[in-house]
Parts: C-alpha cells; sequence; structure tokens
C-alpha cells in the first residue's frame, strides 16, 4: 500500500446535497478499489487562481488515503469523465520523510517552519 493524497475541485454551482453526493461518489470509488481512507478535508468553497471553464471558484475537498497502485488509473478515469469535478491533483508520497509529512497532514497536524527547508536559489554575479 501506498500513501496518496487527493485534491480535486468541484463546481460552485452544485448544492450541499449533490456536493455531498459526489463527495460519497468519490469515497466510494476508492474504498470499492481496495484504498483505505484515512482523513477527508473539506476546504470549502474558494477563488481560483484562473478561471476554468468559465468557474471563477469551486469546492475544494483533500482525501488522504493508502492503496495498491492499480487504484490510481481508475481514480484519475472516474475523476477525468465525471462533469461535476473541474480540476483534481493526485500526489503519491514515496520515501520516509514525505510519509513522515503525509502522517501528519492527514491527522491535521500543520508543519513546523524549522521542518519546511526553502531551496536557496544560487547567486547570480
Amino acid at each position: 500500500m501506498k500513501y496518496y493524497e487527493v485534491l480535486f475541485i468541484l463546481k460552485p454551482t452544485l448544492t450541499e446535497e449533490e456536493v455531498s453526493t459526489k463527495l460519497e461518489f468519490v469515497k466510494e470509488i476508492l474504498s470499492k478499489n481496495g484504498a483505505k481512507i484515512q482523513t477527508i478535508v473539506p476546504m470549502g468553497t474558494r477563488k481560483l487562481a484562473y478561471k476554468i471553464k468559465k468557474y471563477e471558484r469551486g469546492t475544494y475537498f483533500v482525501i488522504y488515503f493508502k492503496a495498491p497502485t492499480s487504484l490510481i488509473a481508475e481514480l484519475e478515469r472516474v475523476l477525468r469523465i465525471t462533469e461535476e469535478v473541474i480540476r483534481f491533483l493526485i500526489v503519491k508520497y514515496e520515501n520516509k520523510k514525505e510519509i513522515s509529512a503525509w502522517e501528519k497532514l492527514s491527522q491535521g497536524i500543520k508543519q513546523s517552519k524549522k521542518e519546511i527547508k526553502p531551496i536557496e536559489a544560487p547567486e547570480i554575479q
């Protein structure tokens, strides 16, 4: 079982009932294909960085889960053909440091600034 995170954005025109139905749909896809859902983080409706399919806002959700790699292709296929999903991103956590971060994020613990190391740009002369 590998560690994953899926972030997806739903159309802002959906009602609360339709949003919860779509969330249940995604959870069902995950559980039917052998995933163990750790946490679901509803992030609410937010302004998008740029217009996507004529929408300026979207309803965000993040799901942290463990799953076999075969599930990812199916999840991607289903999210791609679901009309209510305007964008999605699947992230795989591989090394020990990333898995440690996944465990903290899935428990709602924010990383401290000491753990986040900025990338230093080379000096220009």
